[in-house]
């Protein structure tokens, strides 16, 4: 079934209800990295290169893209001399160390909840901990944490990889997170690390950054009401994921969804209330998107449903005030 014949068949009944939930979409990590490109690009104009994606959204990597911005996989793509963005996901040591060696001019874009995960991993290791740092293996987050300290890390992300753990001083272990994880399923992780290793102890402050936790809370308060959820987001973000993972683990059907074009009508057929949240990587417009798409196919209540206000704001890195 077509959209347009969808949206006839919704409009002859009552109208549906979107319910727009808050907080969502960008967080202040990746307020600050997206305005760090911008700023370099005013201060010193094009090309400015930006090594990976700087948050993992393809909408907003397209439009610095246009502006100027210069987007690599290496640093080797980079000119020596010239100047290199880090991204929100932070860099390994070797990263840092590559970049000096090109004498590249670095702007760093590190969100500071990930930087501290990094300092964590440092201090640990100089005690002479082994540090269980759940987090998926192939994220760029992990990936740069794991630099810290490869020889002391032990990376787990399911309860499994718990129960094969082997620690070689089970009375000097800590664990860590990445920051971007499903608050659910890292319990049950740490409530089974805890069981296996009764010394282990965690970072001073809750990994799991501040955004990723409210919008997965927005979540689970929504889903309770709503038939469907849809999470706008881009396929490798780690936070939109979970957010999908949240509601279908309530027991509500959910998608994650790049723009309005990837809603299939299933999803909405027959369907009175939905869910419209957005990761944390992703543009209000993607979202606003979304909201007029259901609106066409009948769904023209829209109802903001906030958790909690959010007002956290990072200073921008040391290199822009130079």
């Amino acid at each position: 079934m077509n959209m347009n014949v969808q949206a006839e068949r919704v409009n002859n009944t009552e109208p549906g209800t979107l319910f727009l939930m808050r907080p969502r979409g960008f967080c202040a990590g990746v307020i600050r990295a997206i305005d760090v490109v911008r700023m370099v690009l005013a201060k010193l104009g094009p090309p400015v290169y930006v090594r990976k994606e700087i948050v993992h959204n393809r909408y907003v990597v397209d439009e610095l893209a246009s502006q100027g911005a210069v987007f690599v996989e290496k640093l080797d793509e980079v000119p020596p001399g010239a100047v290199v963005v880090f991204s929100a996901h932070g860099v390994s040591p070797e990263v840092r160390q590559e970049a000096r060696e090109r004498q590249l001019n670095v702007v760093d874009a590190t969100c500071p909840l990930v930087t501290k995960v990094h300092l964590e991993v440092i201090r640990y290791a100089r005690k002479n901990y082994t540090i269980v740092l759940v987090g998926h293996q192939y994220h760029d987050e992990v990936i740069g944490t794991l630099g810290e300290a490869p020889e002391a890390i032990r990376l787990i992300s399911t309860v499994a990889d718990v129960d094969a753990l082997k620690i070689p001083d089970p009375s000097r272990v800590v664990y860590l997170t990445q920051t971007t994880l499903s608050i659910d399923d890292t319990a049950e992780i740490v409530d089974r690390l805890k069981e296996r290793f009764p010394a282990i102890v965690g970072p001073p402050g809750q990994d799991i950054c501040y955004a990723t936790q409210n919008r997965q809370m927005a979540v689970k308060a929504v889903a309770v009401k709503t038939d469907v959820i849809l999470v706008v987001g881009a396929q490798n973000s780690s936070n939109s994921n979970r957010l999908v993972e949240v509601a279908r683990r309530g027991g509500t059907a959910a998608y994650l969804i790049g723009h309005a074009g990837d809603i299939l009508p299933e999803w909405v057929e027959g369907r009175r209330r939905i869910g419209i949240t957005a990761g944390a990587s992703t543009p209000e417009v993607l979202v606003n998107q979304v909201v007029e798409r259901l609106k066409e196919c009948g769904f023209t209540r829209v109802e903001e449903v906030e958790w909690v206000e959010e007002d956290v704001r990072f200073a921008l890195p040391a290199e822009l005030h130079a």
